[in-house]
This record gives C-alpha cells, structure tokens and sequence, in this order.
C-alpha cells in the first residue's frame, strides 16, 4: 500500500465502436425447428403404428 499520492497511468486507447457495426450472431432457429418438428412426427408416426399393431385383428 502506498503512503504518498501517486499518480497512476491510464491508457485511452479504447476502440470506439459505432452501434451500427456490431453483428449478431444468426441464429438459425428454421433448423432447430424442423429437427424438433421432424422428431415430433416420426414420435407420432411410431405411435400410431402401435396402435394399428394393437388393433389388427391376427386371428384372420
């Protein structure tokens, strides 16, 4: 710890940035939607052919 007064350096060499110029990153939300769209059918689809399978009469 100091005792006197001292004085300290700073440097100003901040990169101004304009507001404008900063990119977002892209999400790509279409992708991830249609993944969890095409899991949701092929769950449905997998179910519905249970079903089917549970009603087929098998004494034909």
């Amino acid at each position: 710890m100091s005792t006197g007064k001292e004085e300290l350096e700073v440097e100003e060499d901040f990169a101004v940035v304009d507001p404008d110029d900063v990119v977002e990153p892209v999400v790509e939300v279409a992708k991830t939607n249609l993944a969890k769209r095409r899991t949701i059918d092929a769950l449905l689809e997998e179910k519905r052919l249970r079903k089917e399978l549970e009603d087929y009469g098998y004494d034909l």
